[in-house]
């Protein structure tokens, strides 16, 4: 959970490096929380608790588009560990071939020592 509340704190921090855990444990915590709000608001569906379907969907949705700054900083910080610029974050916009190609970049190992965006996090 730490790592999850590092990235929050780097809100809109597109500079410097991210080490692999701190992406992949926002990541994954990200995806708890999706998945849990998305349980939660079917679960409110089916026992009637939102009968006309006027909310459905409301805090995922609220959730969602408030953690778009942080999960493109956070992409962008472990793209830079990888000595890689932060554009490549558009791949994500692309067919799903090129998805792959992100998903290997942001799971490969970091540039040892000190690189054009800061040094190495892991030290």
């Amino acid at each position: 959970m730490s790592w999850y509340l590092q990235a929050l704190k780097k809100y809109a921090d597109f500079g410097g490096r991210a080490r692999r855990k701190e992406y992949w444990m926002f990541f994954l915590v990200n995806t708890i929380i999706c998945i849990a709000l998305v349980v939660i608001e079917n679960a409110a569906d089916v026992v009637g608790i939102l009968p006309s379907h006027e909310l459905y969907g409301l805090p995922s949705a609220l959730y969602y588009f408030s953690i778009i700054i942080p999960q493109f900083a956070v992409a962008t910080r472990r793209l830079h560990d990888t000595d890689r610029s932060g554009w490549y974050n558009l791949l994500w916009f692309v067919p799903a071939p090129l998805n792959l190609v992100l998903l290997y970049f942001m799971s490969e190992d970091s540039t040892p020592g000190a690189n054009r965006f800061g040094e190495n996090p892991k030290v």
